[in-house]
């Protein structure tokens, strides 16, 4: 199949040095300079391991592999930091989406402290490769305050707080917190840290590859074949060959794997924006909404921007126009907003049991792994599963491996979740394929929008450009066959059941499917 030769070509993504799976333009795409090197891909090379995926994930296990002493490959559908990497707000915590009480309800006393203690350490891997490779990369250490508005709020911050010291997290009640709105209390987390992600990786990247790694672009992974002790990579053009293979994709691709079943995609909304009055926060700050709103500060060439994130929902199930105006007029009330200059969103993968699955991929052979199910905290969790990954394949074991094991079975943890979210894939796979409006002229299209329609006794997907050219799909997901729904903000056709999402000519994005959907033809004369 092609690869991404179409990406969102003519509105102005194709060309940049990062580029991302959605047409809006992160803060971090402005600022973020060219990619390093990529080195001299050999195919006849049996490497120690491939890297399938170029984010904070896949770099980071690839650096930590190359220093020590492996001979390591990348491989990327698209460009270094295209997924969610180039997509999050950058918030470095040493908390989690999945509080330390939800972990000891599910797992037990133990696991909450080892899950506080492997998060403590990926915040030090992330301050150790900064300060060795001299990265620029505008690392801050912050306090992090999280603060509580009602009641219930209030009694929902203190059970985080209360589990956050009983896991051995330095926290305490804060006297003053910089909350944008009256609060009825707050929590401050010290040692906490922000960074510029795209100039992180770019970094890990030019390091990786000083040490012998190799980088390629615009390679989709279409299936690992295992032979003579060894796995095969094939592309549309190549193979590579290695002796283990991770992948740091967000999802495992390809066909239907238990993983696909146990995590949930969302998508995430961010705003980076100037200020009228020059007040610009000088920490991390988190409500206790649901979801929840975050907000920073960042300051990239001198100049300082408010970036605030929130408004979540499950992937192609919201209105994502409607969440970005939600989420601009909530900042709105919040600060005294003078401009917004970026907004993006970015997918994420909610586990049904709260933890991420690192280690041995499910019902593949041995040495392939895999690390998803990140929650809201893929920089910190990224990070974890580069170092539990890079030890299970230097010294065949890690510290972690059963706490994060994809294979783990938990009868109670996280069950509810299961069947809710499978029943909702259930009904998605069979409700949206009713009630498509048919429409009798393509002219019923509006310009740069796309829609799900009926036409010529066809089911299909149907996207017009600014310039009234007009490609059609069949709507059905190359993945498990649910119908995809287009998201206007990011020009993309979205899938509601596993998160695979498409281009407006229907080429893989990002998410498990690996197989563009299916062009259409269709009479567009007289139309």
């Amino acid at each position: 199949m092609e690869n991404n030769s179409s990406l969102f070509d003519g509105n102005g993504i194709i060309n940049k040095p990062f580029h991302r799976d959605g047409f809006q333009e992160s803060l971090w795409q402005k600022s973020a300079g060219t990619p390093g090197e990529y080195g001299e891909f050999d195919p006849s090379t049996l490497y120690d391991t491939l890297i399938v995926g170029a984010g904070i994930t896949g770099l980071t296990t690839a650096l930590l592999l190359q220093e020590g002493g492996k001979k390591c490959v990348i491989v990327d559908a698209h460009s270094p930091g295209f997924g969610t990497t180039g997509g999050t707000s950058a918030h470095i915590n040493t908390f989690a989406d999945t509080t330390y009480d939800e972990v000891e309800k599910d797992f037990g006393k133990e696991a909450a402290v080892q899950f506080a203690e492997s998060i403590a350490r990926s915040v030090a891997m992330i301050d150790r490769l900064v300060q060795k490779y001299n990265i620029e990369c505008d690392f801050e250490w912050k306090n992090g305050y999280v603060y509580s508005e009602t009641d219930q709020e209030t009694d929902e911050l203190n059970t985080l707080f209360e589990s956050a010291l009983s896991a051995g997290v330095s926290a305490k009640i804060a006297e003053h917190a910089p909350a944008p709105v009256p609060y009825q209390k707050a929590v401050v987390f010290d040692r906490q840290a922000q960074f510029h992600p795209l100039k992180y990786i770019s970094a890990l990247q030019k390091h990786f590859v000083e040490k012998g790694g190799v980088v390629i672009n615009d390679t989709l992974i279409e299936g690992v074949d295992s032979e003579d002790g060894h796995h095969v990579a094939k592309s549309a053009d190549k193979q590579i060959k290695a002796k283990t293979v991770v992948y740091a994709t967000h999802i495992p691709p390809g066909g239907v794997n238990v993983l696909h079943f146990r995590n949930a995609p969302y998508r995430s909304y961010v705003i980076a924006a100037t200020l009228a009055d020059g007040a610009y926060p000088d920490a991390l700050i988190y409500d206790m909404q649901e979801p929840y709103h975050y907000f920073r500060t960042h300051t990239t060439d001198g100049q300082q921007y408010l970036v605030v994130g929130g408004h979540d929902h499950k992937t192609a199930h919201g209105d994502p126009e409607q969440s970005f105006a939600d989420l601009i007029e909530y900042t709105k009330q919040c600060y005294q907003v003078e401009e917004v200059v970026a907004r993006w969103s970015a997918q994420y993968y909610v586990p049904s049991d709260g933890l991420p699955y690192i280690g041995q991929l499910p019902g593949a052979s041995s040495g392939i792994y895999t690390a998803t199910g990140f929650n809201g905290n893929g920089m910190i969790l990224g990070t974890v599963s580069a170092m539990v990954i890079s030890d299970l394949i230097l010294h065949g074991q890690s510290v972690d491996e059963d706490l994060y094991s994809p294979g783990r079975i938990k009868p109670i943890a996280g069950f509810t979740e299961f069947v809710k979210e499978n029943a909702d894939v259930a009904a998605r796979f069979i409700g949206d394929r009713f009630g498509i409006e048919e429409i009798k002229s393509i002219s019923e299209i509006p310009a740069n929008s796309g829609q799900i329609v009926e036409f010529d006794d066809q089911k299909l997907a149907i996207y017009k450009d600014q310039n009234g050219r007009v490609s059609a799909l069949n709507p059905v997901c190359t993945h498990t066959h649910c119908i995809v729904n287009w998201n206007n903000a990011e020009k993309s056709w979205d899938c509601p059941c596993h998160g695979a999402r498409f281009d407006t000519d229907g080429v893989v994005l990002t998410g498990p499917a690996r197989e563009n959907l299916e062009k259409v033809n269709i009479n567009t004369q007289n139309q």
